[in-house]
């Protein structure tokens, strides 16, 4: 293996490195988060701030409670994405791409965890969700995980390629 293709597989190791260090601190946190909505949500609800409250809600389906019942489905198809997103990782490069990515398919395996062991059979279990801004679906962290995560991929997707065509065309001139 020569030098070039030597730095370059350890700058492949490192990207894939910290897309998982990204996903197991969103895994860690959300489930800290869940653990502890669970307790102190269980008979209470906090308000925090104009709309924003704390409430316990447990979720079946999947995005705005759509397909409750449906949970072993939905627990592989999560596999599934997530295994499709971990071997994608080489196509979305640079540190905000494995930012985003991390982001997602920590959040993904967030709550595929609360599908897999908070139920009584094998994906039978709900998503803990508590953040609840009354105006909008009540959601947790690997929720907003995803969200933030789509939403940070497909800006550094955008840039990638727009950085790419104005390269192209400065050198075609």
């Amino acid at each position: 293996m020569s030098a070039e293709q030597s730095a370059g597989a350890r700058k492949r190791l490192a990207h894939s490195r910290c897309i998982a260090a990204i996903c197991a601190t969103v895994l860690a946190a959300d489930q800290v988060t869940k653990a502890w909505a669970v307790t102190a949500l269980d008979d209470r609800i906090i308000d925090l701030v104009w709309t924003l409250r704390l409430r316990l809600a447990h979720n079946t389906g999947f995005a705005f409670s759509a397909g409750r019942g449906l949970g072993p489905v939905l627990a592989l198809v999560a596999i599934v994405i997530v295994a499709i997103l971990w071997s994608s990782r080489r196509r979305v490069g640079g540190v905000w791409g494995a930012l985003g990515l991390g982001a997602i398919i920590g959040g993904a395996l967030g709550n595929l965890a609360d599908r897999v062991f908070r139920g009584a059979g094998w994906g039978r279990g709900a998503v803990v969700d508590f953040v609840d801004l009354q105006w909008w679906p009540i959601f947790n962290l690997a929720d907003a995980s995803i969200t933030m995560g789509l939403a940070v991929v497909l800006v550094h997707l955008y840039l990638s390629e727009r950085r790419g065509r104005v390269a192209a065309q400065g050198t075609s001139e």
